[in-house]
């Protein structure tokens, strides 16, 4: 089955759009569909099979409909969820709130050492992200790989599956659509293959490569690199 690709995807509701019927028992996932944070969730529902449950409103970051902010979530960010009546954000708390609150296969474990471990690699996830990004502007060639090697090793705590607590779980996850932005970016600008010598942080990839629940949920390569050199190489 082919997998969904942007075009197929509701189209991202922005100033001159009308709001849905808010509160009306729909369970929505208000996301963009370039963001990283918003895609955390949308990976997590997608694996928990609540495509039909959930339902993806994308919202235009560059050009946001005011009732957003003033209706749905005064934080005016993505991602966001309306569930049972309230309104909650947050990436992290929303894919543990997915999981939880949810029927489909859990994405965290109940043994005590693996869930250990997922807290300690969930509590880094930011350490990891913040080192790479503020690595573009120096040398990330030099600079990014004990970040890479830290997901190495974190990979080889487990051995019972590819992933960082052996099964998937909201830890790849949440460093997932992190890595799939840094793999393209460093590679395209820099020439830089995050999976040289690290053969279990490629296993992992392309284990999620396999996945249409992720698939379907990857960014557009060329957008990415387009948005990231705007970002982060441009001088301002």
């Amino acid at each position: 089955m082919a997998s969904m690709c942007v075009k197929d995807l509701p189209p991202a509701l922005d100033s001159s759009s009308v709001p849905p019927a808010l509160f009306d028992g729909t369970t929505r996932l208000y996301t963009s569909y370039s963001c990283p944070y918003a895609q955390r969730v949308w990976i997590t529902r997608n694996y928990k099979g609540l495509q039909d449950k959930i339902k993806l409103v994308g919202i235009n970051l560059k050009d946001r409909p005011s009732w957003y902010k003033e209706k749905v979530y005064p934080e005016n960010k993505v991602p966001a969820l309306e569930h049972n009546g309230k309104v909650i954000g947050e990436s992290l708390d929303l894919i543990k709130y997915v999981d939880s609150n949810f029927q489909g296969p859990s994405l965290f474990p109940d043994d005590s050492a693996k869930r250990e471990f997922g807290e300690e690699l969930l509590s880094y996830v930011d350490t990891f992200t913040g080192a790479v990004r503020s690595s573009f502007k120096s040398d990330p060639v030099k600079e990014t790989g004990t970040q890479f090697d830290y997901l190495e090793h974190a990979l080889k705590r487990f051995d019972d599956g590819p992933f960082f607590l052996g099964q998937l779980s909201l830890v790849d996850i949440a460093y997932l659509t992190f890595v799939e932005r840094f793999q393209i970016f460093l590679s395209e600008i820099w020439k830089y293959d995050i999976t040289a010598g690290r053969p279990l942080l490629e296993a992992w990839i392309e284990e999620f490569n396999k996945s249409d629940a992720y698939k379907q949920t990857k960014i557009d390569p060329k957008e990415l690199v387009e948005s990231y050199k705007t970002r982060y190489l441009v001088q301002k």
